[in-house]
């Protein structure tokens, strides 16, 4: 194994890797956006607003990511005559619809766990809809949701090695490409790779964390508990 070819090699991943970060941040901000949409949406009880929120849950959960991106980067301009200048943004919206379809299965569980008093003492308070929603059941709901976000966000950093397949130069694809001149390991490039990705999977967990204890902070739930006691339960209509 030639350690020193894949060392010399290293600064050629710098713009791929602003490729996966890029594709990975704009990917989980579309797919956040959708995921509040759509949880929203299928929470609904007017089956006008429901049913269509859930055509597009269920079809984009259970249909292949990669057929998805061959689908917009590929068959979309020649079925519908619409194409996009830049094949990333195909990808984007790929993953984006994809994770944002199943995280908003979390956004609406984390609703819908709210328990009903908060939202009869709303009522009582004279709130609006939108009032209970946004001062009422999402300062609650947002903490429980954080952790299963994170996950996905972590697995839609791994999925955007997927846009290599329909020709976008990220880092998995860089590997591939080292790996196959002369001189080069393919595995030692594809080790580099994999250690890439548990960085920025790291940062994504820590900031998320971090996230989390905020927003339970901000409920009065102690998100580290101190040893040999347990952390004050937030009253049932604490968030009042």
């Amino acid at each position: 194994m030639d350690f020193q070819a894949v060392i010399e090699s290293l600064p050629r991943y710098g713009e791929p890797l602003l490729v996966t970060i890029g594709v990975t941040v704009a990917s989980a901000a579309l797919a956040l956006v959708l995921a509040f949409t759509l949880g929203l949406m299928t929470g609904s009880r007017r089956l006008a607003v429901r049913t269509p929120a859930r055509v597009f849950v269920e079809f984009f959960r259970g249909s292949s990511v990669v057929v998805q991106l061959f689908w917009f980067a590929f068959a979309m301009p020649v079925v519908l005559g619409i194409q996009f200048d830049y094949l990333i943004v195909a990808g984007i919206i790929a993953l984006g619809f994809n994770y944002g379809a199943y995280s908003s299965e979390v956004v609406r569980g984390a609703i819908a766990a709210v328990p009903k008093g908060q939202l009869e003492a709303a009522t009582a308070l004279n709130l609006t809809p939108s009032q209970k929603m946004r001062l009422v059941v999402l300062p609650q709901a947002w903490p429980e949701m954080i952790p299963s976000l994170c996950a996905f966000a972590i697995m839609l950093l791994k999925a955007s090695a997927l846009v290599s397949v329909i020709g976008i130069l990220d880092i998995t694809w860089l590997a591939g490409l080292l790996g196959k001149q002369p001189g080069q390991d393919r595995l030692l490039h594809y080790g580099v790779v994999l250690v890439i990705y548990f960085i920025l999977a790291w940062l994504i967990w820590t900031g998320m964390r971090a996230l989390e204890r905020k927003a339970k902070r901000g409920l009065g739930i102690d998100a580290k508990p101190a040893k040999g006691r347990l952390a004050p339960a937030v009253a049932e209509g604490g968030a009042l």
